[in-house]
């Protein structure tokens, strides 16, 4: 680890952003430009008070997870994060295996939709980072461990990730992601899908009855239904932008104007702010 040169990168990096470019009001009171110290513990997970000392070269090595949080909230491209983990003491990520960093022009996009419910979804099927109307609208993807990031694994084995559909559609719903997972296996059987699907196929036989199916090319359709504990039923489109970079999907949620569900939207934006 290279404390100095850690903490001057990360210095230089975070007093390049403006607030406006990370999805942060600039504040009447602001007198420098770039971001605070703060902000960016905020964006990356972590407190205040870890990534000061980082900044000021103390404390004990980040993690490579800390690296990986710091990367994306300081929006950082490619060369930018590897510079970032030999630095931090890490082996540099295998890209064609690491799924976690997202493309800084696709941050910009997200932090542009702070009133809009999106998500950046890996290849896997993990919910990489959400807007916090993303978090209102469905919950917190992003705290889950282990195979259960991937929401085909979750949904044949966390029962409460269901509520969010109705329940007449969960059949057909749980045919869709074992085809989403066999598309993925198909390209890549050593990979992560891999794993999940070994591991599905020893504890559910739900999901062992469909995959010995073989269905093939099914896909959700634009129109989705989903289920709020507040607000009940609400009809939403969702358009998705793939980043063929990094194999992964921009996800984003809308209502059509005018709508009985474009106005619990309204609502849900109304209290989360």
């Amino acid at each position: 680890m290279d404390r100095d040169q850690l903490a001057d990168f990360l210095r230089t990096r975070r007093e390049a952003l403006q607030p406006e470019d990370v999805g942060l009001p600039r504040g009447a009171r602001r007198r420098t430009g770039g971001l605070r110290r703060e902000e960016v513990a905020s964006l990356a997970g972590m407190s205040a008070d870890y990534y000061g000392r980082i900044e000021q070269q103390r404390g004990p090595a980040p993690s490579e997870q800390m690296l990986a949080a710091l990367a994306r909230a300081l929006h950082l491209g490619l060369e930018e994060r590897d510079h970032l983990f030999r630095l931090g003491g890490h082996p540099v990520p295998q890209r064609a295996l690491r799924d976690d960093h997202i493309n800084p022009g696709v941050m910009r996009i997200l932090d542009r939709l702070d009133d809009t419910a999106a998500m950046v979804i890996s290849r896997w099927g993990e919910t990489l980072v959400q807007t916090p109307m993303a978090v209102a609208l469905v919950g917190d993807e992003t705290r889950f461990t282990g195979l259960a990031r991937s929401a085909w694994y979750r949904w044949f084995t966390v029962p409460e990730c269901r509520r969010t559909y109705p329940e007449e559609h969960h059949p057909r719903h749980a045919r869709i992601l074992t085809a989403q997972l066999r598309r993925a296996y198909a390209a890549a059987p050593d990979s992560r899908a891999g794993e999940i699907v070994e591991a599905l196929l020893a504890v559910s036989p739900e999901f062992a009855a469909i995959w010995a199916d073989h269905e093939v090319g099914l896909t959700h359709t634009d129109r989705k239904t989903l289920l709020h504990p507040q607000l009940g039923e609400i009809e939403l489109y969702c358009q998705n932008l793939l980043d063929p970079d990094q194999m992964q999907t921009l996800l984003v949620f809308t209502a059509v104007p005018g709508s009985a569900s474009h106005e619990k939207l309204q609502l849900l934006a109304a209290v989360n702010a």
